[in-house]
């Protein structure tokens, strides 16, 4: 195991715990708003993906203290460009872990699935919050240009 992989392993944990945390904040203080609720959810499905790594290649799972570290923006529209911004350094970053990560293969199948995820799932979704100008989602069924009144 090299160092390059201990430090791309909990650089990439890191960032899922600190994106997690910044959601939760967002819900505690907004409620269990939409996008945020399942992408917080799904934050917590990255970090176990990444865990069973840690364990493989014997590195010590950081503690997360995110939460402490972390708080929600002033409104959901700020939270919502927030989201945007993270998600798009988060792929910048799996950009670079990949590359210094490629005598690994089994590490660069879960970063690429992670970061497929950000680019496909998370980022639109925080793009689709910033386009309704913050305002929660509506939930399943909802499709732009309906109305439900």
């Amino acid at each position: 195991m090299s160092e390059t992989l201990k430090h791309a392993l909990i650089e990439a944990i890191n960032d899922e715990y600190k994106a997690r945390a910044t959601y939760r904040h967002v819900i505690e203080k907004f409620g269990e708003v939409r996008p945020f609720i399942n992408i917080m959810e799904a934050e917590s499905r990255h970090v176990k993906a990444l865990l069973p790594l840690f364990n493989k290649y014997q590195i010590a799972v950081p503690e997360d203290n995110w939460y402490e570290h972390t708080q929600s923006p002033d409104s959901l529209i700020e939270a919502c460009r927030v989201g945007v911004e993270g998600e798009i350094e988060n792929a910048e970053m799996y950009d670079r872990l990949l590359d210094a990560t490629k005598k690994y293969p089994d590490v660069q199948q879960v970063l690429m699935q992670l970061q497929r995820a950000s680019a496909e799932n998370h980022l639109p979704a925080f793009q689709r919050c910033v386009e309704r100008g913050g305002e929660p989602g509506k939930g399943p069924g909802h499709r732009r240009g309906q109305h439900n009144h």
